[in-house]
């Protein structure tokens, strides 16, 4: 195959494991290892293991590092250097010295598989030291669990793995030298590291910062792009004069801009490239799966899979209640990371490129790692369930927690429930206080929390998600709850708990865009607010009164746009205090009107009714206690609460029309 040909293969399979993984709701990196065994010469053949191949593979690599370096950031890792250079070191030195151990005890149980060095057990320790930073971060966003504790704990740990591969992927080389003296290879092996640093670090902070200035100057994204590209290469093609490794020379390119105001642009700039070619070498790693020799050998990948994954989590479990965390914080902890991760493979492609691995032996440990990765999303899916077998204490702290949201709650009545706490939710916190309405809100970071609790706020520790955190805080009770951050699926969840709990609680969700709307409305959410449009309508409103328009219109217009797009701006609920003959008895209105057994419009659809003809129009329709997705074309049932928006004339016709 000339490289065209492997290109295209490589980038189709691509795409479609890509597509078919997100169809399954899993992370894409999943869809490229198992692509890469598919279309390899060991599956179908569609693709080779060859020279062009392996340079795409090797350029994944370079832009992935360069994008760690980019996140590096020194007063980051000062706040968490306890549990980086803490916990993070410790669990990968443990897991080094484990495979070591281990190492020596499978060559005497089975030597027909396990005759390697101890060079090569310490290549395969580091890799297996890594976790998945794609798989587990993912998981953790969705699950809102990012700022938990054992969020920060995961994190902290994934980022010194990612630190602690630069300088493995100097040691290993060395090692595999299988020089007399490697000592002395290590030492020049470092020490060439630590000038090419030094001179990159030195003369580079300076010369990036001026060059960079230079170039956005010209304001040219094309030649922003070149640019970015020839740092990165070039620092890489740096390092590898040098006789080092590719990869660090791009860390350390994108260190140095990590330092710069520039930082942010080069991050989004570089991620279609790290993305696209990261992708390319986890399709390669899938090509070097021969998949019969692991038929033949199932046992022993079955054992590679399951023995490390269990040790992983036993010691990184064993770690964190070490460092003082909880026995149920410990154990989300390991089950988070007992995977094999994304510089597992690079660490493990590097050992084979060097043979320090036997090329059978390397075939089990990556079609056990690939596994792992494989049952990961299940796992953490799963891992409240495991942790309340394990941790007798998980049921109690959940228990003070609820209740600690209960006694805060328990004399609250017409209370706005917010969840998260974030800057939205503090803001909505502080007007209602302004207007004496009560609030209690939830969120999931205890600094946050307490923090917020110490200034007086009415905020508790707890997932609002989760249907006993409502109860605690009052949802019987309430007069509202408002979700004040974008995230889809939690407030699916909360939705679900509030038709159960109190399916008449007005909700308000916020989203990023109108991507969810009618899925969010469908569930029950009374209004849905987007970001993207209520930053554009504050864009233009600003516009316009620079550019001279009447503050007076501006406002009008902005009012008109938002009533098209909100309905609950477009009419209101009139009360005994309003008087018929009052202006606003001119202006739309809703009204509830439940239908009978004997009203006219049960059995008819929506359409054949034509209550257009009166003025008004159906605004919403609720059938147990579920709020519907109006179509033209549903049925009416009895016992169906009907909202008609419209003046007061117009509802009194649509009433009639509907009951008589």
């Amino acid at each position: 195959m000339n490289a065209l040909d492997t290109t295209l293969s490589l980038l189709a399979a691509a795409v479609l494991g890509v597509v078919v993984f997100r169809l399954w709701q899993l992370p894409p990196i999943l869809g490229y290892l198992v692509v890469g065994v598919l279309i390899g010469p060991f599956g179908l053949g569609f693709a080779d293991d060859g020279a062009v191949t392996h340079e795409l593979a090797e350029f994944g690599v370079v832009f992935l590092m360069f994008s760690i370096g980019l996140e590096f950031s020194l007063p980051k890792l000062m706040t968490m250097r306890k549990a980086v250079f803490g916990l993070g070191m410790a669990q990968v030195v443990m897991t080094i010295a484990v495979s070591l151990v281990a190492a020596r005890l499978a060559s005497i149980w089975l030597p027909q598989y396990f005759q390697i060095g101890w060079e090569a057990a310490f290549a395969l320790g580091g890799a297996l030291a890594m976790s998945s930073t794609a798989i587990v971060s993912k998981m953790l966003t969705e699950r809102l669990e990012l700022e938990s504790l054992h969020g920060r704990q995961i994190i902290s740990i994934l980022l010194f793995q990612d630190l602690a591969v630069v300088p493995l992927l100097i040691l290993i080389p060395a090692l595999a030298s299988h020089s007399s003296d490697l000592l002395q290879n290590l030492a020049w092996a470092s020490a060439k590291a630590i000038l090419v640093l030094l001179v990159l670090q030195v003369a580079g902070q300076k010369l990036i910062r001026a060059w960079f200035r230079v170039v956005a100057k010209q304001r040219s994204q094309e030649l922003f792009m070149l640019n970015l590209l020839l740092i990165t290469l070039g620092a890489a093609w740096l390092t590898e004069q040098a006789g080092l490794s590719m990869a660090l020379g791009a860390f350390v390119a994108g260190m140095l801009i990590s330092e710069t105001e520039y930082r942010l642009q080069v991050e989004e700039d570089i991620k279609p490239f790290r993305d696209v070619l990261l992708g390319l070498f986890f399709i390669t790693v899938g090509m070097l799966l021969n998949w019969r020799l692991v038929v033949d050998h199932l046992w022993l990948v079955l054992l590679l899979f399951i023995v490390p994954m269990v040790v992983k989590l036993l010691l990184i479990a064993g770690l964190a209640k070490l460092f003082g965390n909880s026995t149920s914080i410990s154990l989300r902890t390991g089950l988070a990371l007992a995977q094999a991760g994304e510089f597992g493979f690079v660490l493990l492609n590097q050992a084979g490129d060097l043979h320090l691995i036997p090329a059978q032996l390397l075939q089990v440990i990556l079609a056990s790692m690939v596994l792992s990765m494989l049952v990961s999303p299940f796992i953490l899916a799963k891992s409240d369930v495991i942790v309340m077998k394990f941790s007798a204490n998980e049921w109690m702290l959940q228990s003070l927690a609820l209740t600690q949201i209960a006694a805060r709650t328990m004399n609250a009545k017409k209370h706005v429930i917010i969840a998260g706490f974030g800057r939205s939710g503090q803001s909505l916190a502080r007007l209602l206080e302004e207007e004496g309405i009560s609030y209690h809100a939830l969120d999931m970071d205890p600094d946050r929390v307490q923090e917020a609790q110490m200034a007086g706020a009415n905020v508790s520790y707890g997932d609002a998600a989760r249907r006993e955190s409502l109860t605690a805080a009052g949802i019987n009770r309430a007069a509202a709850l408002v979700v004040t951050y974008s995230s889809t699926a939690s407030a699916l969840k909360i939705l679900h708990f509030v038709n159960e709990l109190n399916p008449s609680l007005p909700v308000i969700v916020r989203s990023r865009d109108d991507t969810d709307l009618d899925k969010l409305r469908a569930a029950g959410a009374t209004e849905v607010v987007p970001e993207l449009m209520e930053g554009s309508l504050m864009l233009a409103s600003h516009a316009l009164v620079i550019l001279g328009v009447p503050l007076r219109r501006v406002v009008h217009r902005v009012q008109a746009a938002r009533d098209e797009r909100y309905e609950s701006l477009r009419g209101f609920f009139r009360g005994a205090s309003d008087a018929a003959d009052s202006p606003e008895a001119m202006q739309v209105r809703l009204h509830t009107i439940v239908l009978s057994e004997r009203a006219t419009a049960v059995g008819k659809s929506v359409q054949s009714i034509r209550l257009a003809e009166t003025g008004a129009d159906v605004h919403a329709i609720r059938r147990d206690r579920q709020r519907l997705a109006l179509a033209e074309n549903m049925i009416l049932q009895a016992g169906d609460v009907i909202v008609v928006r419209g003046t007061s004339e117009a509802v009194a016709r649509a009433e009639q029309r509907l009951l008589k």
